[in-house]
């Protein structure tokens, strides 16, 4: 059953569940599109590469929260000053995750599994960091319930591998439980991967 689950069964529940999810939030997600439409010259949506199961590159889809706005050398400003007010609100409710349901119907992410990060990590990471690439990347994650920002690189890719080495239906559901929990509470959940963290550099041996 240990193997069965994330080779079938968890690849058949995040389909069904994400297709389920998109025609539930089928309204608010119209209504926000538009709302971020306006408020970001007619970009609605933030896609990026990230690194995917093997390292396969993907493109991740969110909603945009943050407009484009440059200084006078056209350098793009901090992100305190970028976040739009319905961006805001998006991040403090974790709004801006919903149009990775795409990203699940398409096979590229999870439901739980590691957050996906840049391509420009894929050549730093050490042999047993490298691990978190051995399962489909998700929504949200073992790290992500456990500190997210408040934690060092080294710590979250730790919680990763723990994940990958523990991947389970109750540990998913466990997972996704908690994951609500800090929704409703607003807790750790309204800055994305970088925005409070330094940029991975590498680890130290």
């Amino acid at each position: 059953m240990k193997k069965i689950y994330p080779l079938i069964i968890k690849r058949f529940f995040d389909f069904f569940a994400a297709l389920f999810g998109l025609l539930i939030v089928a309204p608010l997600l119209l209504t926000l599109i538009i709302v971020l439409a306006i408020a970001n010259n007619g970009k609605p949506f933030f896609y990026q590469t990230r690194a995917g199961k093997n390292g396969k590159l993907f493109t991740i889809i969110k909603l945009k929260t943050m407009n484009d706005k440059t200084d006078k050398d056209g350098h793009l400003l901090p992100v305190v000053y970028r976040i739009t007010k319905v961006g805001n609100f998006c991040r403090k409710f974790s709004l801006d995750e919903i149009p990775q349901l795409i990203n699940i119907l398409k096979g590229d992410m999870s439901l739980v599994g590691p957050r996906p990060l840049l391509p420009k990590y894929l050549p730093l990471y050490n042999k047993e960091q490298n691990r978190r690439h051995e399962v489909t990347p998700g929504i949200t994650g073992w790290a992500q319930v456990n500190g997210r920002n408040a934690i060092s690189w080294e710590e979250k890719f730790e919680l990763d591998v723990h994940y990958v080495d523990n991947q389970a239906f109750l540990l998913d559901l466990k997972i996704i439980l908690m994951t609500i929990e800090k929704v409703i509470n607003r807790k750790d959940v309204n800055s994305s991967e970088s925005d409070d963290m330094p940029i991975f550099t590498g680890t130290k041996e």
